[in-house]
């Protein structure tokens, strides 16, 4: 029991980081109807960002300058999609793949064989929470999560910003013919994914991981199934499908032994497994909006 409830603490508290990357995804789509591949190169910019200048000047000077940078690169990938003007939709999503190989390739080289340390002031240290060891990085992370995601839940629904991007989500021509800035909401929906990336990446590359490595830009694409489960435009369901992922991941990665019936390494795809059962009971995901179409 004690072991069951150390793999349920852990895979939420992953699944919370989960959440982030996947509500980046869902916020960019929301605001643009881009769908982002380049949010991978994002995470591992602000976590590199931080981990090369959390030695000399700290590591909260250095976390915002991490997320200073992801934000940065993020308005300058849209800036540079607004000039590819064109109406097929799948032609931005397929430029931020090649933006994404481009940016990653160079952070990996800089990377290179090292693991960079965090410099995070949490360390290795862990917590005793009714008998479960927990890390206190991992609880800090839930902090956080909680904290940015009340936000941006906060943000959607009380703020004219929110009003704007679901408007804009909804229906862009109407929303722009009652005087709705599509490119404000856009740039913005840009810059929050950007944010979003960096403290999830900063997050993920602590204890009990050993620091940021060039595999770092794996964990987007680890998000993609809790995305695709909970829906590609719904917030609601980027927190969902993130817990979702982040616990089938750690429970059948821990008891991987019992599953070896399923074969080595069952935990890296058991989260798409997971996805492929949701999608084949409802395609458009948990929480996504169904299509309807006139015949």
């Amino acid at each position: 029991m004690t072991r069951l409830l150390e793999l349920l603490v852990v895979g939420l508290s992953l699944g919370m980081l989960y959440s982030l990357v996947a509500m980046g995804f869902v916020v960019i789509f929301k605001g643009t109807r881009v769908v982002n591949f380049a949010q991978g190169s994002l995470l591992v910019l602000g976590a590199y960002v931080v981990a090369r200048l959390a030695p000399s000047i700290g590591f909260w000077p250095a976390a915002a300058a991490g997320a200073a940078a992801a934000v940065l690169a993020g308005v300058l990938i849209r800036l540079l999609l607004a000039r590819a003007r064109t109406d097929d939709p799948t032609a931005p999503a397929i430029a931020t793949i090649g933006i994404d190989i481009v940016l990653l390739t160079d952070l990996t080289r800089r990377i290179g064989p090292d693991v960079l340390p965090m410099g995070d002031p949490w360390r290795s240290a862990t917590v005793d929470l009714a008998g479960v060891t927990v890390p206190q990085a991992r609880i800090a992370a839930v902090a956080a999560a909680v904290i940015v995601l009340g936000l941006l839940l906060v943000l959607f629904r009380h703020t004219n910003w929110g009003v704007s991007m679901r408007a804009a989500s909804a229906d862009p021509e109407a929303a722009s013919l009652m005087g709705i800035r599509l490119s404000r909401v856009a740039t913005v929906s840009w810059l929050i994914g950007g944010a979003l990336a960096a403290v999830a990446g900063v997050f993920m590359s602590t204890f009990p991981s050993a620091g940021l490595d060039s595999h770092a830009g794996a964990i987007a694409l680890a998000a993609v199934p809790a995305i695709i489960l909970g829906g590609l435009d719904s917030t609601r369901g980027a927190i969902v499908g993130g817990l979702a992922v982040g616990v089938t991941k750690t429970l059948t990665a821990g008891y991987g032994d019992e599953l070896s019936f399923l074969g080595s390494g069952f935990g890296d795809v058991s989260p798409y497994v997971l996805m492929m059962i949701v999608l084949l009971w409802r395609p458009s995901g948990l929480f996504g909006t169904k299509e309807f179409h006139r015949v």
